[in-house]
Formats: C-alpha cells, structure tokens, sequence
C-alpha cells in the first residue's frame, strides 16, 4: 500500500512538472512586443501672461429702433439705408396738413386773446373794466398759448429725426404709406466706440477693475486685435450662474465691429511669470490625477545578473538589437496650471529639459520601450489660429 501511494505521488508530481514545463516554454515563444513609435517635446521655460478669458457680445454705445408716436401717411423719406447720419438730421415727414391747420388756428386764437387783453388793460385805466375781467383776459391768453404749443407738439411728431449720429439700417420704407404709432422705421446706430458685454465666474472678480485693458478678436477679421478699457463691473453677481458681468468700450474708428457680433474676449492679469510648459497633447487627465509620460534610457541589467556586461564594473548602456540605446516610457503624475491656445503650464512633477512624450500614449504602461518620431508634431501655439482650406 506505501509503495502504491508512492508511485501515484510520484506520477502527479512528474505530470506537473511536465505540465510547468509545457507552459514555461509557450511564454518563453510568445513574442515580446516591439517597441512603440512616439513623438516627444522638451519641457521649456517660456515667458507666460496670465489672462482672463470669456466671449462677448458686441453692443452699441446708442442704438434704437426708430419710430413715430402718432400715425400718418408718408410724405417724404430723406434718408438711405445705411447712410451715416448726424444728430437732428431730418428722417421721415408725415402728412401733417391737418395738424398745421389746426396749429394756426390756435395761433389766431391766441393772438385775438392777446388783443382782448391789451383792450381790457386800457379800459382798466379809466376804470371801464374790473381787475376780475384782466385777470380772466390774462388766463384765457395763456390757456391760448398753451393749446399752440401743444398743437405744435403734434406737428413736430409728424417729422422724425435722428435722435443721435450714427449709421442707419435697411429700411422699406416709401411716400404714401401709412403707418401706425410705435411702427418701426429704421434701427440707428452708434458705432465708434462700441461696448462689448461678457460674463466671467465670480473667482475671478478679484482681478478685475474699471481701467482695465482688454483685448478681443471676432471670426469676421481673425488676423486683427482690437484693445478696450473695461468701464463698468456690475455689482450684483448672477445667483443662477454664480457670473458676474463685466462691460468694456472699444475703440471702433473703421466701424468693423458691428452690435450683434460675438467675440472673444482676453483680459491680462499681472505680469509676466516664467512656467514650464508643453503641448496640451503631452498631458493624460485620469480621475485620479495628471499624468505625463518621460522618455528616458533604459536601465542595463546589474552586473552579474543574466545578460549583465560583465561581473564586475560599471554597466553598459541597455541597447536594442541594433545597439543604439533603449528608451523606455515612464510615467510620472503632475499638477497642471493655466493654459493657453495650444500650451498647459505645468506646476509641480517636471523639470526644464525634461522629454515627455507628445502624442501616442494610450499604447504606453511603465517601462514601455519607445522609438521617437518627430516627424509629425502636434500643435504647439500660443496664439492658434484656424487654418483654411
């Protein structure tokens, strides 16, 4: 019975090591994966601004919508669409026949009370009259007066003129057609200067204050800055978006920048700071942190371990198979700061000089061998600007 269980004993151990061997040797064919190809960037020390930035919407300085308080048929029209105009310039005329009748009519009736009074005051003289009558003469004269003011007031609402200078829109408008009261005629726009309206989170109301210079670029000419001073901070901060609004004026002498457009909108904080910064690409963001990869050389077998240089001495560089040296991607956490166009500062985890890879991370892990291929770089701009076909 001993011998028997020894022999089964000695079986299953000869079977495993079979077993161990087979599979020791199916590892040992696999073959091990190649190095990756990836593009690399140095970490620099640039100059860097540090800058507030939002998008806008462009407002004019004045600006309304045109129209008239009473109704009439059009009798002249003494503008073109988008004429620039002064203020006071004549716009519109309305049929006011009626209304100017009316107006001497008024004035007739006026002038009688002045003359009934101008009598009444000489037979007050000789006491012909009581000082009731002149003191009834005298209000009636102004009552008089008042009505060829107000019918004054109505002929002028007949002719509507430019309540400011500026550049008038498009506008349909012809002799002969009627239009009612509050009808819109024609929008009338200031343009030089012009506002510029944008929000920015509450965090950063600390770096704002009236005076302060702010630059903005629209899509309309992307190759020109236009530079503001901020004149307005709202005091109340939006409840629901926890923003503040913020007003600058812009110079506008061209007349370029039209109400409407959007823009957007930088503002400078500060003076320049030295940060160390690379591609926005170079940075992997994870949920438990930042991460770059540094690619560096990897390190030779110690001496007197399996493939070593030798027993004794110093190392020999690790090489690859057509001994140039080995690289190895190892990856490394950092904290990240403001970024810029096409650029991230980086705060904490690298040094000057440092090269990290710049595009092709996803197929690295630690201790991944490289090749570096920089023959197509990504985007490493300041101040991109879109590119056209």
């Amino acid at each position: 019975m001993i011998i028997m269980i020894g022999c089964v004993l000695l079986l299953v151990a000869v079977l495993a090591l079979g077993k161990f061997l087979q599979i020791r040797a199916l590892i040992a064919a696999v073959p091990k994966p190649g190095p990756q190809t990836v593009s690399t960037a140095e970490v620099q020390k640039m100059q860097w601004q540090s800058q507030f930035t939002a998008v806008g919407t462009l407002n004019p300085v004045r600006g309304a919508d045109l129209s008239t308080e009473v109704a009439g048929l059009v009798r002249n029209v003494h503008f073109k669409s988008g004429q620039d105009v002064k203020a006071g310039a004549l716009l519109v005329e309305l049929n006011a026949d009626s209304d100017i009748a009316l107006l001497h009519s008024a004035e007739a009736a006026a002038a009688q009370a002045a003359t009934v009074l101008k009598r009444d005051q000489a037979q007050l003289a000789i006491q012909a009259v009581s000082q009731a009558q002149i003191d009834a003469d005298t209000n009636d004269l102004k009552a008089k007066r008042a009505q060829v003011e107000q019918q004054a007031a109505v002929v002028a609402k007949k002719s509507i003129r430019a309540p400011f200078a500026g550049r008038l829109g498009i506008s349909g408008l012809n002799p002969g057609q009627y239009v009612n009261a509050g009808d819109k005629l024609v929008t009338l726009q200031t343009l030089d200067p012009i506002y510029v309206d944008f929000s920015l989170p509450q965090q950063q109301l600390a770096g704002l204050a009236v005076g302060q210079v702010v630059n903005l670029s629209v899509d309309t000419f992307p190759d020109q800055t236009f530079s503001g001073k901020i004149n307005a901070i709202s005091p109340k901060v939006d409840s629901a978006t926890r923003n503040v609004q913020v007003e600058a004026t812009v110079a506008n002498p061209k007349q370029v920048l039209l109400p409407g457009m959007f823009a957007n909108v930088k503002i400078d904080i500060g003076g320049t700071q030295e940060r160390l910064t690379l591609p926005s690409t170079a940075v992997t963001y994870n949920p438990y942190g930042s991460t770059v990869y540094v690619v560096k050389q990897a390190e030779a077998p110690k001496p007197g371990a399996p493939g070593a240089a030798g027993a004794a001495g110093t190392p020999a560089p690790a090489t690859d198979a057509q001994g140039k040296p080995q690289l190895v991607a190892q990856q490394i956490f950092v904290e990240t700061g403001p970024t810029r166009g096409d650029q991230i500062s980086i705060v904490k985890g690298l040094e000057a000089g440092q090269v990290v890879v710049s595009s092709g991370q996803n197929k690295l892990k630690n201790g991944t061998p490289v090749t570096v291929d920089n023959s197509v770089q990504p985007t490493n701009d300041a101040n991109p600007k879109p590119q056209e076909k």
